[in-house]
């Protein structure tokens, strides 16, 4: 069936922006990377057409076709959700969480286990992380420091920063500029173009979940992964994270880096395709 575009209205009246490929099956939610918004599921989404599955993909606050909160908003990430959710008449979902959508799957995991059938993360961030509880530190490794370097800084163009950000987190940073080219790509400048432009600040909608410290409270399936080709100095974060869940279900994706869904698309779409069937 043709995509919706839809937009549906959050708590304080902000317009959120929906896109819904509706199937008979299962509800399939996916959230965005820090670095992308929904268009990013879309190759994912035309993937999984004639499996039956409804798959819904939405831009968070500042991202995409949704605007950035105002400044007296006091929304949530999590209260955005499940608006969504709530206004498609949807019951429990499966939610496909990459980088800081991750983080996002596994606070509405902690907070609305009801509204959760299962949860797959994808090079995921966690609410609350930090190195100041493990047994390794985070220091950034030599091929991605420089590239960090050069997408935060200030004085560079915008397109400066975004060739940046793609190597770091299209290509892979211990890979060669360019290694995912084409409409893919593409995209991803285009996305990261509006990301520069409304500047919204990361910590904007936190539900003031300490998810890192309570991992092993997550009830419903989980499923971590992460690209080999992903930052090396982030993949102890994903182990470890996989480790305070505990359920053991772990799969490390090949030749792909934080963003499978834009360059093997089919790949991320059999593992849904796999979760929602079990």
């Amino acid at each position: 069936m043709d995509a919706q575009q839809l937009m549906v209205r959050a708590s304080d009246g902000n317009q959120l922006a929906v896109t819904r490929w509706p199937g008979p099956g299962p509800a399939v939610v996916f959230l965005h990377a820090g670095v992308a918004d929904r268009r990013s599921w879309t190759a994912v989404a035309d993937a999984l057409r004639g499996d039956g599955l409804d798959v819904i993909a939405y831009d968070r606050r500042g991202y995409g076709e949704t605007p950035a909160a105002g400044d007296s908003s006091s929304f949530t990430h999590v209260d955005d959700l499940l608006q969504v959710i709530d206004e498609l008449a949807l019951e429990r979902v499966f939610l496909v969480g990459n980088s800081m959508g991750g983080a996002l799957a596994l606070d509405m995991a902690l907070l609305h286990p009801d509204r959760v059938k299962e949860v797959v993360l994808i090079g995921a961030a966690v609410s609350g992380m930090t190195d100041e509880d493990t047994p390794f530190a985070w220091e950034p490794d030599n091929a991605s420091e420089p590239l960090m370097a050069r997408a935060d800084d200030p004085s560079a163009t915008a397109e400066d920063r975004i060739r940046a950000l793609a190597h770091l987190w299209l290509d892979g940073p211990e890979s060669k500029e360019g290694r995912v080219a084409g409409d893919a790509r593409a995209l991803f400048e285009a996305m990261n173009r509006r990301i520069l432009t409304v500047a919204a600040p990361e910590s904007a909608g936190s539900a003031g979940v300490d998810a890192w410290t309570r991992l092993g409270e997550v009830v419903v399936p989980v499923l971590c992964t992460w690209g080999d080709l992903d930052l090396r100095c982030d993949v102890p974060f994903y182990e470890e994270t996989a480790r305070r869940i505990g359920q053991g279900a772990v799969r490390v994706l090949p030749g792909v880096a934080h963003l499978p869904s834009l360059e093997q698309p089919e790949l991320i779409a059999g593992i849904v395709r796999n979760a929602a069937k079990n």
